[in-house]
């Protein structure tokens, strides 16, 4: 007798939670970040406004972050950190595609 064989599609999603938790332990491990701009709610996760908003268009994301550098530090290297950081983090951890890392500077620490 001959065997019937079925394979099985199966998906696996990942929810824009878990994207946006990777990229937060991603960009506060660089050196030279303070912090987030805002924190991270269930409120601002819905309104899109929190310091990390994340668009995913089919299996790829786009990331936004907004951070607070520390005094000292060029602006500019931190965001460029801030963004391998997060794509690669991101990608690994998760196995989704990131186009884009967008970093805003939205102030700077003071100790």
């Amino acid at each position: 007798m001959a065997e019937v064989k079925k394979s099985a599609q199966s998906k696996l999603n990942i929810s824009e939670d878990v994207i946006v938790t990777v990229a937060r332990l991603a960009a506060l491990e660089v050196k030279g970040v303070a912090g987030l701009d805002g924190e991270i709610t269930k409120m601002s996760k819905l309104r899109k406004n929190g310091p990390i908003t994340v668009g995913v268009i089919g299996d790829v994301a786009a990331l936004d972050i907004k951070i607070k550098v520390k005094n000292g530090y060029k602006c500019t290297s931190v965001a460029e950190e801030v963004q391998s950081a997060v794509k690669e983090d991101v990608q690994n951890m998760t196995g989704v595609a990131v186009a884009r890392v967008n970093v805003s500077i939205c102030g700077v620490e003071f100790e």
